[in-house]
C-alpha cells in the first residue's frame, strides 16, 4: 500500500497512468495502467454483457371488431407462430369511425384469442380500451 504521492511517482517513472478503480472504498483502490487500454477493455466488457442480455420482441396482430372466422383463424395461426418463437404478442382491435359501438365484440374477440392460445401463452394484460384501440398483451409460456 502506497501513499498517493508515491503511487503517482511510480506511475510517472513507468510512463503509465494512475487510475482510481474504486473511489468509495476506504482507502480508495487505484491501479497503475495504460488508461486508453483500460477504457477499451471496459467498453469491450460492456458490449459483451449487452449482447448476452435477452431482447424482448413484440409482434402485433390487428383485428377489426367484425373480423370473420377465416381471417380470425389465419391471424390466430400467426399468433401461435410468434409465441412459439418466443416473442410477446400485442393483439389489438382497431375501431374506425362509428365502429366504436362494437366495443363488446372487440373484447369478446380478444378474450377468445386468449382462450385459444392459453396452452402456449399467458395473458399479461387483459383487453383495455385506449383511444380507438382495444389492446391485449400475451407472453409465451416458459418451458
Amino acid at each position: 500500500m502506497y501513499s498517493t504521492n508515491e503511487a503517482l511517482r511510480i506511475a510517472r517513472n513507468l510512463e503509465l497512468d494512475l487510475v482510481e478503480i474504486s473511489p468509495k472504498a476506504s482507502p480508495p483502490v487505484c491501479k497503475i495502467l495504460e488508461y486508453k487500454k483500460f477504457l477499451y477493455e471496459q467498453k469491450k466488457r460492456d458490449k459483451a454483457l449487452k449482447s448476452k442480455a435477452t431482447k424482448i420482441v413484440v409482434k402485433e396482430i390487428r383485428f377489426g371488431p367484425q373480423t370473420d372466422e377465416h381471417d380470425y383463424q389465419f391471424k390466430k395461426k400467426h399468433a401461435e407462430k410468434f409465441l412459439n418463437e418466443g416473442a410477446k404478442l400485442k393483439a389489438f382491435v382497431f375501431f374506425k369511425g362509428r365502429s366504436i359501438i362494437f366495443k363488446e365484440q372487440g373484447q369478446i374477440l380478444l378474450l377468445r384469442l386468449a382462450q385459444d392460445l392459453e396452452d402456449i401463452g399467458t395473458v399479461e394484460q387483459m383487453p383495455q380500451l385506449e383511444g380507438k384501440r382495444m389492446i391485449m398483451f400475451i407472453q409465451p409460456k416458459k418451458n
